[in-house]
């Protein structure tokens, strides 16, 4: 049944598409939006729109930006010789936990997924053949950031043996971070814990 008419259940229905948010917090988030000042609304609706028009992924690692490359590979002062490879989709909440420890100052790689047979996604579904381009540079170090699943491992492992013979070191994230955890739910004292004792692979 429509209690609100067209305009605000269609408003619902579209914010419950979302991921994470279910009935209630949709109809809670349509109200306040139909409460905003009109220019306030609008300029959500617009930055909606210029962000689905303008983001796209960083030439050169793979991260969501609205810039040829994103601003951490154009930062001169990054260490660009060591890379950290992160694996989901939701790349930039993967980076930006890492990028809360203050500590980390090299580049990253992102995968956009992991390696799953079960699920039908190799090696070639995934910006493997990116970090391989990547990696005929000046590069001393790659980090296996992917997360303690066993897709994350199994990505970790088929990397490993892919970029070995190349002579580049390769280290994985210690375990401080627990087995099954997502990156971006993990503290920041966590993370660099697993940093500071990463091993190599």
């Amino acid at each position: 049944m429509d209690y609100y008419g067209k305009q605000i259940s269609r408003l619902i229905e579209e914010l419950a598409g979302l991921p994470g948010v279910g009935a209630k917090t949709a109809q809670r988030l349509a109200f306040h939006i139909i409460n905003m000042p009109k220019e306030r609304a609008q300029g959500l609706a617009q930055a909606i729109v210029d962000a689905k028009n303008n983001v796209h992924y960083c030439k050169v690692c793979q991260t969501l930006t609205d810039s040829d490359e994103c601003p951490i590979c154009r930062d001169t002062q990054r260490n660009h010789k060591e890379i950290m490879v992160v694996e989901n989709t939701r790349a930039a909440r993967d980076l930006a936990a890492y990028e809360k420890t203050g500590k980390y100052t090299g580049v990253y790689h992102v995968l956009h997924g992991a390696i799953s047979p079960m699920l039908g996604i190799g090696p070639n579904d995934i910006k493997i053949k990116e970090l391989l381009i990547r990696l005929q540079g000046d590069v001393d170090e790659v980090i296996i950031a992917t997360n303690s699943s066993l897709e994350g491992e199994a990505t970790a492992m088929y990397l490993s043996k892919l970029i070995k013979p190349t002579g580049i070191k390769v280290t994985r994230i210690a375990s401080g971070v627990p087995v099954g955890g997502d990156l971006e739910y993990i503290d920041e004292v966590t993370l660099l814990r697993a940093l500071d004792g990463r091993t190599e692979l």
